[in-house]
């Protein structure tokens, strides 16, 4: 039975092998998905992830949501109490800098924070999804805390490539929490 480290290792690796071209291709399929949502539709409020090394990419929905005149959070992490402070972001390139596992996150201005009640969508990463829509993070938590602190009518929605996804993930725990869909290409 493979471990949540070798499933890790083994769909980082397939991650980082893509062709950058093909990553575009197939992040733009998915964005086409999650903007056909009527959840996202009815969204004013989203919080996002910055894309790291092979996820799908979120910066293209990032910009063309804000097009659309929807208000976009990402997460900024604090290590010592591993936690994720959703922060308002109007501008990609000004308001953001690189956080303490490499990750763009928000620049820290107490002003921009999000309470959870105010957002209406939580856009999930992750290194892999099951058919029940459990995810195998980096190995932080931080995502299983954040949700858990969600309200149950928030909408999560999970990003992914087809190699993402695998019949079951192993070794299941009860701070594990699902999110609501997995889209994918």
């Amino acid at each position: 039975m493979l471990t949540k480290a070798d499933l890790r290792k083994q769909v980082t690796t397939l991650l980082s092998n893509q062709k950058e071209e093909e990553r575009l291709e197939k992040s733009l399929i998915i964005q086409k998905k999650l903007f056909d949502l009527q959840e996202f539709q009815n969204s004013n409020v989203i919080l996002f992830y910055a894309s790291f090394k092979g996820e799908v990419s979120t910066t293209e929905m990032i910009i063309r949501a804000q097009q659309l005149g929807k208000k976009i959070g990402l997460p900024r992490v604090n290590v010592k109490e591993k936690a994720i402070i959703p922060t308002l972001v109007e501008n990609l390139d000004e308001n953001l800098e690189n956080g303490p596992y490499g990750i763009k996150e928000p620049k820290e201005t107490a002003q921009n924070r999000l309470a959870p009640h105010e957002i209406d969508m939580v856009v999930v990463p992750a290194v892999a999804f099951d058919k029940a829509n459990y995810r195998l993070g980096r190995g932080g938590g931080y995502y299983d805390r954040f949700l858990k602190g969600l309200s149950s009518d928030i909408p999560t929605v999970g990003l992914a490539f087809d190699f993402q996804i695998v019949e079951t993930l192993p070794q299941l725990e009860d701070h594990d929490i699902p999110v609501s869909l997995v889209l994918a290409n």
